[in-house]
C-alpha cells in the first residue's frame, strides 16, 4: 500500500525536476553561448555557435574589446559602480524611516501608505520614463546625474519598501521600547537599535537594487542621452556595438564584459537574498 501510495508523490517530484530542468536549460544555453563565443574567432561563431575546442579558444577578441577606444570599459565600470552605490544609499536612507512608520503603525492610514508605495511595483518604469523626462527638464536635471540618480532611487523605493516593512513587522516593538527607556527619541531609536537588525534584509534589498540599476539600459539612455557624454556599462556596450552589430569578435567579448561583474555579484551575494526574503517569515 505504502509504494502505491508513493507513486504520485514520485510522479510529482519527476515532473517537477523534468519542468526546473527544461527552464535552467532554456535559460543557461543563451549564457554559455555568449561567453564561449567571446572566445572563438568570426568563422567558428558562423559555423559552430555551441561548441568550442582548445584550438578555438583566443584571448584575443576579449583583450581586443577591454582595450577598444570606442567603449571605455572601466571607465563605464566606474560610472555605473557610482550609480549603483549612490541609488542604494538614498534608497536605504528614504526606505528605511518610511517603512519603520509603516511597520510600528495601527491605523488604516499607514496600510493604505504602504498600499500606495506597493502599486508602483505594478507601473513599468517605460510608462513613467516620458513625463519624468518632462519634469527633470523643467528642474534642469535633464542629462545630469542627479537627475538619473532620483529617478532609478524612485524606481527602487517601492520593494524596498515593501520588504523592509515586512520584515520590521517581525521585529518585536520591545525594542523601540527599550530604547525609549534609555532616553532615545524615535529617530534615534531606530537608528541606533532597530535598524541594525535589519541587516539581511538591507543585503538583499542591495543585491536586488544593484543588479537592476547596473543592468538599467532604456533609463540611462533616455534620461542621460548620448549628448551628455556619459555612458553607463548598457549604454557603453550599445554605442561600441552598435556599428558591429554583424561583427560577432566585437559584439560577444563586449556583452560579456558588461554582464560578468553582475554575474559574479549575484553568484556571491544570491544566499543574502533568499537570507533577507525568509528573515522576516521565520524571526519570533
Amino acid at each position: 500500500m505504502k509504494q502505491t501510495r508513493n507513486r504520485p508523490a514520485l510522479a510529482v517530484s519527476a515532473i517537477r525536476w523534468i519542468v526546473l530542468g527544461v527552464v535552467a536549460i532554456t535559460m543557461l544555453i543563451p549564457m554559455y553561448t555568449m561567453v564561449i563565443n567571446a572566445f572563438k574567432p568570426q568563422a567558428e561563431i558562423i559555423e559552430n555557435p555551441l561548441l568550442i575546442t582548445p584550438q578555438m579558444f583566443t584571448f584575443e577578441y576579449l583583450w581586443e574589446a577591454i582595450t577598444s577606444s570606442k567603449f571605455n570599459v572601466i571607465a563605464a565600470y566606474g560610472i555605473t559602480l557610482l550609480f549603483v552605490v549612490l541609488v542604494n544609499l538614498c534608497c536605504i536612507a528614504l526606505a528605511a524611516p518610511v517603512a519603520y512608520v509603516i511597520a510600528r503603525g495601527r491605523s488604516k492610514w499607514h496600510l493604505g501608505l504602504l498600499l500606495l508605495f506597493v502599486s508602483g511595483l505594478f507601473i513599468p518604469g517605460q510608462v513613467t520614463l516620458i513625463p519624468v523626462v518632462f519634469v527633470l527638464r523643467v528642474l534642469g536635471l535633464i542629462n545630469t546625474i542627479p537627475g538619473f540618480i532620483l529617478f532609478e532611487t524612485a524606481a527602487t523605493l517601492p520593494v524596498t519598501i515593501f520588504l523592509f516593512t515586512a520584515y520590521l513587522r517581525s521585529v518585536p516593538r520591545d525594542i523601540d521600547e527599550a530604547a525609549s527607556l534609555d532616553g532615545a527619541g524615535p529617530i534615534r531609536a531606530f537608528w541606533a537599535c532597530v535598524f541594525p537588525i535589519m541587516k539581511p534584509v538591507v543585503a538583499t534589498a542591495v543585491v536586488l537594487n544593484s543588479i537592476g540599476v547596473w543592468n538599467d539600459f532604456v533609463s540611462p539612455q533616455i534620461i542621460l542621452g548620448p549628448s551628455s557624454g556619459i555612458y553607463t556599462v548598457t549604454t557603453g556596450v550599445y554605442a561600441a556595438v552598435g556599428q558591429f552589430s554583424t561583427d560577432y569578435t566585437q559584439v560577444f567579448p563586449t556583452l560579456l564584459l558588461a554582464v560578468l561583474p553582475a554575474m559574479v555579484f549575484f553568484i556571491v551575494m544570491q544566499r543574502h537574498i533568499i537570507g533577507g526574503l525568509v528573515a522576516g517569515a521565520t524571526k519570533g
